[in-house]
């Protein structure tokens, strides 16, 4: 079934913060910021800026099953939001996804919206000279496959299996150039000892 993103879930810009989000030491809230997310998925829960806001007017708090967009900068890209540790907003740099069917899965949407169709369509229809910026109706207007939850569900194992193949590969990556330094220190030793 291909339909457009608005069809199947609402989206609403981050909180509005005038400026810089402000530090609160004593805040009610915590701020999610595009410095405390990772493409691959990850979010810096214990690096989010503590602040404030005004909880008399209407916030929109994130939820488990959130999926958040990065509108600003070079790259933009989703991640779903599966827990929520603390009571938490995002910056004005994401917008918020809220899948309103039980038909998609915030998790497919997320995957699907960082693959190359979703990704050529972003790119054509970015704005800016300074800083290219995605506006909302055109994230609204975004077209998506929604297959059945089964392969959505096929989909997203194999997309969280791919992630982790990364990270181990990664790692090796990195424990091999830590062989390598470590032999190249080790040779410099020897030749300075030996002059």
């Amino acid at each position: 079934m291909n339909v457009i993103l608005r069809s199947l879930a609402d989206v609403q810009a981050g909180h509005p913060f005038r400026g810089s989000v402000p530090f609160a030491e004593n805040g009610n809230a915590y701020a999610l910021q595009m410095r405390d997310l990772s493409p691959s998925g990850e979010v810096a829960w214990n690096g989010l800026l503590r602040t404030e806001v005004d909880a008399s007017k209407p916030v929109q708090w994130l939820e488990a099953g959130d999926v958040v967009f990065v509108a600003r900068g070079a790259r933009n890209y989703a991640v779903c939001l599966r827990e929520i540790p603390k009571p938490t907003v995002c910056s004005p740099n994401f917008f918020l996804v809220r899948v309103k069917t039980p038909a998609l899965l915030p998790e497919f949407l997320a995957w699907q919206i960082n693959r190359t169709p979703a990704q050529r369509y972003l790119a054509s229809n970015a704005e800016g000279s300074d800083q290219l910026s995605i506006r909302r109706p055109v994230l609204e207007a975004m077209p998506l496959a929604v297959p059945p939850l089964s392969q959505q569900l096929l989909i997203i194992a194999l997309a969280e299996e791919a992630v982790h193949e990364e990270r181990q590969l990664q790692a090796l990556i990195r424990n091999r150039q830590q062989q390598l330094d470590a032999l190249a220190f080790a040779l410099f030793s020897n030749k300075s000892q030996t002059n």
